[in-house]
């Protein structure tokens, strides 16, 4: 679990209802449902038409990321690449065809073992793991691009909120008893645009994204893993190279 994720959210919340109540503010005054169903339907409602349908379930998938980042053991995929190394020096690249199988619930790591195990020239092999790798970082993206949307769109929506309260205003003004309402439509549809965009959309796009370049580098260490493999290289110099991903 991300700790990181859910103590900012609360630090988050606290600063500003707790400023707000040490204003003299009343917290029920931000409570408004017919802005929340201008912001969050509107914001909702520019995204679907952004992207389609499949990229927008991915994303509500890729939101579990948040709290339960994926598990990353770098210096164990080190360990296996230098023993894949010492096995093939030893016996071989056939003697890795096992390793295929057991690399089954991963695709990309199985491919790459798989070609190496084939007999595929390294350059050729840097060839089509780029372009593997490339289509991975665009599919694990999407994500990242709809929440950063949102954030972008939320902000806009919500000051068509406050537009909407304002018109309702100034429609009433022969009615005191109408004020009090519009205007605070007004505002706090500001507040909730901004603040879903900030407090939500923006740093969920930011964390699926630093996890989305991890596993992109974690791909390239297997890339230059197998490649320095295919080569015959030392399993020891394997090793020493790719420590440098960790830093």
């Amino acid at each position: 679990m991300d700790i990181a994720t859910i103590l900012g959210l609360v630090i988050a919340f606290v600063a500003i209802i707790g400023g707000n109540i040490l204003e003299g503010g009343h917290t029920s005054s931000l409570i408004q449902p017919t802005a929340a169903l201008i912001v969050v339907g509107g914001t909702m409602g520019a995204t679907f038409v952004s992207f389609p349908l499949g990229d927008l379930i991915k994303a509500l998938k890729d939101m579990k990321k948040v709290i339960m980042p994926p598990k990353e053991d770098m210096e164990q995929i080190i360990t296996d690449l230098a023993s894949y190394g010492n096995m093939a020096r030893h016996n071989g690249l056939l003697a890795l065809q096992p390793m295929v199988q057991e690399a089954s619930n991963d695709p990309f790591k199985a491919k790459a073992l798989q070609l190496i195990v084939d007999g595929t020239d390294p350059q050729q092999f840097n060839t089509f793991m780029e372009i593997e790798l490339s289509s991975f970082e665009t599919s694990e993206k999407v994500g990242v691009e709809v929440f950063e949307a949102a954030g972008g769109f939320a902000p806009t929506i919500g000051i068509i909120g406050a537009v909407l309260g304002l018109i309702h205003v100034m429609q009433n003004l022969s009615d005191p008893s109408k004020l009090g309402s519009g205007i605070a439509v007004a505002f706090v549809a500001t507040i909730y645009g901004v603040g879903s965009a900030n407090l939500f959309f923006l740093p969920v796009s930011s964390k699926l994204r630093y996890h989305v370049d991890r596993l992109v580098r974690q791909k390239e260490m297997y890339i230059e893993g197998i490649v320095a493999i295919a080569n015959g290289e030392n399993p020891r110099m394997i090793e020493a190279k790719l420590q440098g991903y960790l830093t």
